[in-house]
């Protein structure tokens, strides 16, 4: 049993839980009750309300929803995502040429720590083609869209007729817009997002960079909305009454029990002062982790992860609540209770009212991210260009961040949102060298290069303790069970390409009572831009299953370790498996062209793709 308590008197008490009243808002569910994949009915098609004229800087919020869901109805997928066509990335970092690379040395320009998964290669960009220069085309008042402000109803037959480079409308989640302006600022080029021109290019946006913050890259090339009605789930025959925000067994669909997990579902209770939400998630490998819960004005947002799968409950609820609440697992049933506090003793008569989404079960990959605002609470130099940053979750929040997952973290720079994915660390590879103000899961710690030439970090590195940074919930393929029964576990990791390394080598070391070995391989270009260099050499001197060797690209002359760069001779030494039938995992992230190097290099010294996992695209 796991608990997550945000102050010392959340739920320590033995209460007797009694049920409340039945009510027409959000009546209470019946407990072991099965409810099915498509938790809801399927949103109904509503007739389009017209589009008055707006000025050209609009944001798709700012707009009716293009298919706004029934009353009540949950899992509704924008009208976009259904499409197969393609958008990629509108706004990458650059990368670095896989022809001429040194994959430790900042180059001056800015990358991502992890680069996301499916990302794509930049191309080289014209002078005054950057970032910086795109949004001051954006802010000079010129009509990028070509229709003078205007904003339309797009037809599907009217987006296919716009399919040329100096033409090219694209949407995305029902919205459309005229990227022909955008064209040469793109960083993966003309020719990717000519892949999704006249077309609906949700799905490859979201393949490659769904975390991109498009509605800002491109409000001013706003078109309009499509017309369109949505489509409805291809195993939909007739709308079900759903009870009690259950769907009755007969309704759990043979598409999910093929294709995923059994979909979990949610009872409530009450006392004179408590109000505790009980989701009943059918897995038995739930943890704290798995659990997101962030309560802000009367919206209650509680999302839990099960395998590839997200089931969201989002209410706003019916009465006041107290900012502190706590979170309990009991892992061999999969159960999680969350317990509110009430900030009047009254009896509730229905919990609240629906939210966006709520009871859905649907795919990870099309739930869409949710951000909250950490508090920036500390900063600290660890090597010359890099710092430790710890944010502070809002008491109203309960996040964990999972071992080997990354986060984005969110900055309005310039008038428009910029993204970025981090990794988090933890505040040291030792517990004893500090000691905990506050409990571990109020605070974010990420390792992170400034580079001063550089769009995002300049701008993270600026802010004052207690400024505000906009945090995701985590994202990620990394597998814990991966970990399991492991003998040897590798880390190959170039400069920061360290963080994702940092929780997978406190998780080994402490949980897997099978490991024989841990090796971390970690490249730099100098001595002084090896991350925590003094704390590896303890934690070596400290743990003889822990083995630290260092790679430099340009040591001084006094330097006696190994040099140069990722290379098969140097993987062939540093990875001695103990017998042909051990297991053993090799982990590696950092730039691009050092991952997909060494991913080629160890299919050619014949590890198997299951014994490999790689931190980058």
């Amino acid at each position: 049993m796991e608990i997550a308590k945000r102050t010392e008197n959340g739920s320590g008490q033995c209460v007797h839980l009694c049920r409340p009243p039945p009510a027409p808002d959000l009546p209470m569910q019946h407990r072991g009750a099965d409810s099915g994949y498509n938790a809801l009915a399927p949103p109904r098609a509503y007739p389009a309300p017209s589009l008055p004229p707006a000025p050209s800087r609009l944001l798709p919020s700012d707009l009716p929803a293009p298919h706004p869901p029934c009353p009540g109805s949950a899992a509704v997928r924008s009208p976009g995502s259904r499409f197969a066509s393609s958008l990629r990335v509108l706004c990458s970092p650059p990368r670095r040429s896989a022809v001429f690379w040194r994959p430790w040395i900042d180059d001056g320009g800015e990358k991502e720590q992890e680069a996301p998964h499916n990302a794509v290669e930049a191309v080289p960009l014209k002078q005054g083609r950057s970032l910086m220069d795109w949004i001051r085309l954006t802010k000079s008042g010129k009509d990028l869209t070509g229709l003078k402000g205007r904003l339309i109803e797009v037809t599907e037959e009217e987006l296919k007729k716009h399919n040329k480079k100096d033409d090219c409308w694209i949407c995305i989640r029902g919205f459309v817009y005229n990227v022909s302006p955008y064209m040469e600022y793109h960083p993966g080029g003309e020719d990717e997002l000519m892949r999704a021109a006249g077309s609906d290019g949700t799905d490859l946006f979201d393949q490659v960079h769904r975390w991109v913050n498009y509605e800002s890259m491109l409000k001013e090339c706003l078109v309009g909305r499509m017309a369109m009605k949505p489509a409805f789930p291809k195993d939909y025959h007739e709308e079900k009454k759903v009870l009690n925000g259950m769907l009755p067994q007969s309704q759990v669909t043979d598409t999910l029990a093929k294709e995923g997990p059994s979909s979990p579902s949610y009872d409530w209770f009450q006392t004179d002062s408590l109000v505790t939400i009980v989701i009943y998630t059918k897995q038995k490998d739930i943890n704290l982790d798995s659990v997101i819960v962030d309560h802000r004005d009367d919206s209650f947002r509680a999302e839990t992860v099960i395998k590839d799968y997200s089931y969201l409950v989002h209410v706003a609820l019916s009465h006041e609540i107290q900012e502190d609440f706590s979170v309990l697992v009991v892992e061999n049933v999969g159960k999680i209770e969350i317990v509110l506090k009430k900030k009047e003793n009254t009896s509730w008569k229905c919990l609240g009212h629906p939210q966006e989404n709520h009871n859905s079960f649907i795919p990870k990959k099309d739930t869409g991210l949710f951000y909250r605002k950490c508090q920036l609470v500390s900063k600290e130099d660890v090597t010359h260009d890099t710092k430790l940053f710890c944010l502070m979750l809002p008491p109203s929040t309960h996040l964990e961040v999972p071992v080997g997952q990354h986060v984005y973290l969110r900055l309005p720079i310039t008038g428009t949102e910029i993204v970025k994915p981090y990794t988090p660390v933890c505040d040291s590879l030792f517990s004893e060298f500090k000691e905990p103000v506050l409990p571990n899961n109020i605070y974010i710690y990420f390792l992170i290069k400034i580079y001063p030439a550089g769009f995002f970090t300049p701008e993270l590195d600026q802010l004052q303790i207690g400024d505000y940074v906009s945090v995701s919930n985590p994202e990620g393929n990394f597998i814990i069970s991966q970990l399991q029964e492991l003998e040897d576990l590798f880390l190959l990791a170039a400069g920061t390409g360290f963080t994702p390394m940092v929780k997978v080598l406190n998780y080994a070391l402490t949980n897997i009572p099978s490991l024989r070995k841990v090796k971390l391989m970690f490249f730099n270009k100098t001595e002084d831009d090896i991350i925590w260099r003094s704390q590896l050499e303890k934690l070596a001197f400290k743990d003889k299953r822990f083995e630290v060797e260092f790679v430099l690209s340009a040591p001084t002359s006094e330097w006696s370790g190994k040099q140069g760069y990722i290379s098969p001779a140097l993987l062939s030494e540093f990875l001695k498996r103990r017998s042909d039938t051990s297991k053993v995992l090799i982990c590696l992230c950092g730039p691009t062209p050092f991952t997909e190097q060494g991913m080629k290099m160890l299919h050619d010294l014949n590890f198997s793709k299951d014994e490999i996992h790689s931190f980058t695209a």
